[in-house]
């Protein structure tokens, strides 16, 4: 192996937090300033380990007697042999060491789609968040006008895109290089545009063609958009592995829709949600034929028979017929 050499030292996630070459062996490392490479952090010794050549050729980092010594893949050792790939831990740093014809890995496809974050696309982001919260609010107030209410409103929505984007933008920031709020809380907007929309339409299309199965059920298609949602987040995060998020968010959907399955069956025996529609609509919207109350009646007339005969059985008869 030929130098120059280059020490990394790497956060937790794996990138490369300082790069320095050094073209000589052997290379000293520690927190003294005699030292090759030195290593700011309280936990290493003044002179901590050597990097060497072994009687192989082999590249070797050495302990030179310190108290905390070595560690690599959570063992504490004396010599490490290095491959350009060997991780090794020194006080509470990671260093690698790779020498200049290290091979790199290929070009990656840039999928990170840089024109979708930033201030505008946070912005926007916020207003959709906002926006829905007002005509949620809109939909469901009842009472005279009140600016107080709207404003609350508008404050949950932004406040509510802010603090989930806040915390997608914290993971992006430690297991990527950057946060890119902007891009997070354009995915939390849309997300929520299309769950408001969604969540209108099945209630029209329920209304006007009295379909109730589009509302009996509009909780499963909520809980897919949801997984969407986690779905782009995550490819916020690292792109390369969407695939994986692919079968994650799918995972999401199907344990979130059997969990309303449960929870509706535990609360009201049917697996259905509520049999009322929350969203009022015009009577113009209907379109399927209004059911007057002389056909209500002509059908619980039509019941009668088998109530009256269900009433007047004796106890006891059901088991002496069988």
């Amino acid at each position: 192996m030929t130098g120059p050499w280059f020490i990394e030292t790497l956060a937790r996630n794996g990138d490369v937090l300082q790069r320095r070459c050094i073209d000589t062996l052997p290379i000293r490392l520690g927190r003294g300033y005699d030292n090759d490479f030195i290593v700011d952090d309280d936990y290493v010794a003044a002179s901590h380990a050597r990097i060497d050549l072994d009687a192989a050729g082999r590249l070797v980092l050495r302990d030179l007697g310190s108290r905390n010594g070595l560690n690599h893949r959570g063992k504490r050792l004396q010599e490490v042999v290095l491959s350009g790939d060997t991780v090794v831990r020194i006080g509470h740093t990671s260093l690698r060491v790779r020498a200049a014809s290290f091979p790199v890995a290929p070009e990656l496809e840039d999928r990170t789609f840089h024109r979708w974050e930033g201030a505008l696309p946070g912005a926007a982001g916020i207003l959709l968040a906002a926006g829905c919260a007002l005509f949620a609010r809109w939909l469901s107030d009842t009472q005279y006008f009140e600016f107080v209410r709207y404003f609350e409103a508008l404050a949950w929505g932004a406040g509510a895109a802010l603090l989930w984007s806040g915390g997608w933008a914290f993971a992006n920031r430690l297991f990527g290089r950057h946060a890119r709020l902007g891009r997070h809380l354009f995915v939390f907007g849309c997300g929520l545009a299309v769950l408001a929309v969604t969540s209108l339409l099945a209630a029209t299309i329920a209304y006007a063609f009295s379909l109730e199965a589009v509302t009996r059920y509009a909780s499963h298609a909520a809980t897919l958009l949801v997984a969407g949602v986690v779905y782009f987040h995550l490819g916020t995060i690292d792109p390369q592995n969407r695939r994986r998020y692919r079968w994650i968010a799918a995972g999401m959907a199907v344990l979130g829709s059997g969990l309303v399955l449960a929870y509706n069956l535990q609360r009201t025996g049917r697996l259905s949600d509520e049999l009322y529609m929350a969203v009022l609509l015009p009577p113009s919207v209907r379109v399927s034929q209004d059911h007057g109350i002389d056909e209500f009646m002509r059908e619980v007339e039509g019941m009668k028979p088998a109530l009256d005969r269900g009433r007047d059985r004796k106890p006891g008869e059901d088991e002496l017929e069988n």
